[in-house]
């Protein structure tokens, strides 16, 4: 999955959002969990969503796929706008589109072996002939990820964090989806499973030609796994950029700081890092500061920054930044 400049498959949009915005009301207030995104995934990309825990990441996320009923903007799958289908309305759409959770411990459930696991979204889907024929696919399935025939009859608790996560990533493939979307898929999972999931999923992209949305904090490892990249802060994108020009040049004050946290195992290197870390806590989401949300943490914030959100540019080649220091 190594980065390039231009998306792959640039001209055929898989996914396409537009001002999503989700709120939810908590004890009469309003939380702004996504405010107003916008994004495009295209055919055999990866695009990688990063930023602090409570950022929206995976609401987002939950919204393009309709878990969520956004509250406002519009959402397009393969070109068919989804904004508003009813679930029943929504089921050929589901074979286009499947998710990968993040916790391979809660994800499955306990009480079902896994061959029923991963033949309950056939049955729901109507493909396959009958039970023997599903079986087989549940199989293959399962041996297209690592795991043996005889997995099929064992039960979730069975297995190892990571083999648990194989199954996951089983039960998403086996509709031959379009666009897969990766919560944060290797975050519960040691370092030496992550790098072999990470690979599979690149193997399962190159075979199948899947386009991925990618959630993750380990910025090192988004880097490596996407072709752009998009920062989001407190519902909001503020940076989007093919990953290795985001990660050599980035622009708005909040990539750069995220950049620089960035574990440097060199005790020289890391002393002499420039001093753009980020300071204080995340705010609410129920009362966000006004005008850009990043303002009270920036470093680099003007009285402008206070008054008034700053609307995404266009810094050409396809880097886009919403920041007051470009505009």
């Amino acid at each position: 999955m190594k980065a390039d400049t231009n998306p792959p498959g640039a001209g055929k949009k898989i996914l396409e959002i537009n001002n999503l915005c989700q709120y939810f009301s908590l004890r009469g207030k309003i939380v702004k969990a996504v405010d107003g995104i916008s994004l495009t995934i295209y055919d055999g990309e990866t695009f990688g969503l990063v930023g602090e825990s409570g950022c929206g990441k995976s609401t987002a996320a939950r919204c393009a796929i309709r878990i969520y009923q956004p509250t406002a903007g519009e959402i397009i799958l393969d070109g068919d706008v989804i904004t508003n289908l009813t679930q029943q309305q929504l089921k050929p759409y589901r074979k286009k589109m499947q998710m990968i959770f993040q916790d391979p411990y809660s994800s499955l459930n306990s009480r079902m072996p896994v061959k029923d696991i991963l033949m309950e979204p056939l049955v729901a889907n109507k493909v396959g002939k009958n039970k023997g024929e599903r079986l087989e696919m549940a199989v293959n399935a399962l041996e297209s990820v690592g795991l043996p025939a005889y997995a099929a009859a064992r039960y979730p608790h069975e297995f190892s964090g990571g083999q648990r996560q194989r199954i996951g990533i089983a039960r998403a493939l086996i509709m031959r989806p379009k666009l897969v979307i990766c919560d944060e898929p290797i975050s519960a999972l040691d370092v030496s499973i992550q790098a072999q999931v990470v690979n599979m999923l690149e193997t399962f992209q190159r075979e199948l030609g899947l386009a991925y949305l990618f959630i993750a904090h380990d910025l090192s490892m988004v880097r490596y796994v996407s072709h752009r990249v998009g920062v989001m802060y407190l519902g909001r994108l503020v940076e989007v950029c093919a990953s290795e020009k985001i990660y050599a040049n980035p622009l708005h004050p909040y990539t750069q700081a995220l950049l620089e946290s960035i574990p440097v195992p060199d005790p020289e290197v890391s002393k002499n890092k420039t001093s753009a870390r980020i300071e204080g806590e995340v705010p609410s989401p129920i009362n966000p500061p006004a005008g850009c949300h990043f303002h009270p943490r920036c470093s680099r914030a003007s009285p402008l920054c206070a008054e008034r959100a700053p609307q995404i540019k266009d810094m050409g080649e396809g880097h886009f930044v919403s920041c007051h220091l470009y505009t």
